[in-house]
């Protein structure tokens, strides 16, 4: 009979499995916590929505990269491809009408990712190095067709994304809100959905799941497909945000992606995870950059911290597993 709350933190050893078990929540309480006592600005609704702001882009692709972590695998084309795509909606936005610009972008993304899914899946390349070609390809790209100078928005559809972008919905930033919904979508898909359950299933034993008669290759091409998809969202949210379209956005997104999810408690193995950690997990980078920046400490020691949260995420699941 499973204990309850009540009787399992009656014991050291319980208090010890509990805090392992929720470690991503106790960790984000815990940095809202600290963040409030240091900072009188942090519960104010500007920084709320800054971080928010700060953190949608990231989190769009690290859902992605939750449904390609589950398979066993990994993409690290997507800061590069958020770069390309960006670039790829500013010039369409400024030859076509709002609809087709987002859609065309969306299609692209969703090449691309497919690109590094047929390589992975079909032509049995490393996922490592199947995603780096792609990361290279796709920045290089990006500065080519922007010759090296960002693209600035010059339209009326442009103007209305911006707009959208940069403003709230009931005190919510609207592309928080995607991000949000983003989630939930990726929440029902892998507790409700067919395809969620067998990719996790191809992540815990993708030998098991083959002899099951389950199509390996095609769920793995299309983690890929969509996580190419979202980057292409990702992409519009951020270009809009700044209203202008550059070669240089996404850079060094693809590992705090990674980071998220992993401090999410999914596993690099494939198998383990689930959108509602990963969130918990972007929000918790969210929090530490926010942190440091009210603490006016600079950006070169938050790259430090957040290595150092991975490592203790990972022991923290190994521990786990004993």
């Amino acid at each position: 009979m499973a204990l309850t709350l009540k009787q399992q933190l009656s014991t050291p050893a319980g208090i010890l499995q509990f805090i392992v078990k929720h470690n991503t929540i106790i960790i984000f309480l815990l940095l809202v916590i600290f963040s409030a006592l240091i900072s009188d600005v942090f519960f104010t609704s500007v920084n709320l929505s800054n971080l928010l702001k700060q953190v949608s882009g990231i989190g769009i692709i690290s859902i992605g990269m939750l449904l390609v972590i589950l398979t066993g695998g990994i993409d690290l084309s997507v800061g590069s491809m958020v770069a390309l795509l960006a670039v790829t909606f500013a010039i369409l936005v400024n030859i076509f009408v709002l609809p087709v610009a987002i859609l065309i972008t969306l299609v692209i993304g969703f090449a691309l990712g497919s690109i590094s899914g047929y390589l992975v899946a079909y032509q049995k390349m490393a996922p490592f190095v199947a995603t780096l070609a792609l990361m290279t390809i796709a920045r290089g790209l990006g500065f080519i067709y922007s010759k090296g100078s960002p693209i600035t928005f010059k339209t009326p559809g442009g103007e209305f994304m911006s707009n959208f972008a940069n403003n709230s919905t009931l005190g919510i930033p609207n592309i928080a809100i995607v991000f949000f919904i983003i989630v939930i979508m990726a929440i029902v898909m892998l507790r409700y959905n067919v395809f969620g359950r067998l990719i996790i299933a191809i992540g815990s034993n993708e030998h098991a799941s083959r002899l099951s008669g389950i199509k390996v290759n095609k769920y793995k091409f299309l983690v890929y497909a969509i996580s190419g998809a979202l980057a292409a969202t990702a992409a519009i949210i951020v270009a809009s945000r700044t209203n202008l379209g550059s070669p240089n956005m996404g850079m060094a997104w693809e590992l705090d992606a990674i980071a998220a999810v992993v401090i999410g408690g999914a596993s690099l193995n494939g198998g383990k995870g689930t959108a509602i950690n990963t969130l918990m997990g972007v929000l918790i980078l969210g929090l530490i950059g926010n942190i440091l920046n009210l603490l006016n400490v600079p950006s070169y020691p938050q790259q430090v911290v957040k290595g150092a949260i991975i490592i203790f995420a990972v022991l923290l699941q190994r521990f786990e597993t004993k």
